[in-house]
């Protein structure tokens, strides 16, 4: 009778049908990060210090930005690691502080952006009309 109970507790479907071999156990992300970390660890990463931000910049124009990341670096097995909270924006977002970090690459595909035609605002007004004084122009 109590046996009977529990392989009714177990049973998928109605009378018939097959009963369940186990529970599978979903892995959580906080697992995942255990694993890495012990990777790492095995590595023989040191954390660095001091790094307030970092910017990674993709073919499409898109920069991926980390503000005040965790950074690990292994030099013997040319591994770094940032871990932290991502944000992916437009190179034209991050412009003012994001210039000294531009390699002559980027500098040109800024360039064919500022050159291209104005496009409309999402909120359906015109954009601004820029000035003929463009004097504060990076050489």
């Amino acid at each position: 009778e109590k046996l009977a109970k529990l392989q009714a507790q177990v049973r998928i479907g109605g009378k018939g049908t097959a009963r369940r071999k186990k529970k599978v156990v979903h892995r959580t992300a906080t697992a995942d990060d255990k694993k890495l970390q012990f990777s790492l660890k095995k590595l023989g990463v040191n954390n660095i210090s001091g790094i307030e931000e970092v910017n990674m910049f993709t073919n499409q124009g898109t920069v991926i930005h980390f503000n005040n990341p965790k950074v690990q670096a292994s030099l013997a097995a040319n591994t770094f690691t940032i871990t932290g909270h991502a944000e992916t924006k437009q190179l034209t977002e991050m412009l003012p502080s994001i210039l000294n970090q531009l390699g002559a690459d980027s500098l040109t595909s800024l360039r064919r952006l500022a050159e291209a035609p104005p496009k409309q605002s999402v909120d359906g007004k015109a954009p601004l009309a820029t000035g003929e004084d463009d004097d504060d122009e990076v050489p």
